[in-house]
């Protein structure tokens, strides 16, 4: 007798979470910093309110970028 193995699921999609599209880091931040970010936003809300600070000080530092290379008028 032989036996057959059948797909457990015959969906070709992946199941679960959907990809975040991030790259983990490690950063090191001063002791007071995570604890600061905690009693703002809460534990749980610590990588998202630094993901965004990130984003915003890019942006910020980009525009610097762009008016600075700019050619006076």
């Amino acid at each position: 007798m032989k036996l057959t193995q059948l797909p457990i699921s015959d969906r070709s999609a992946r199941m679960g979470r959907p990809p975040l599209n991030v790259k983990p880091i490690l950063v090191r931040l001063p002791d007071d910093v995570p604890d600061r970010i905690d009693a703002l936003v809460g534990k749980q809300k610590r990588a998202e309110f630094i993901r965004e600070a990130v984003e915003r000080e890019l942006k910020r530092r980009e525009r610097e970028q762009r008016a600075a290379a700019k050619p006076p008028e």
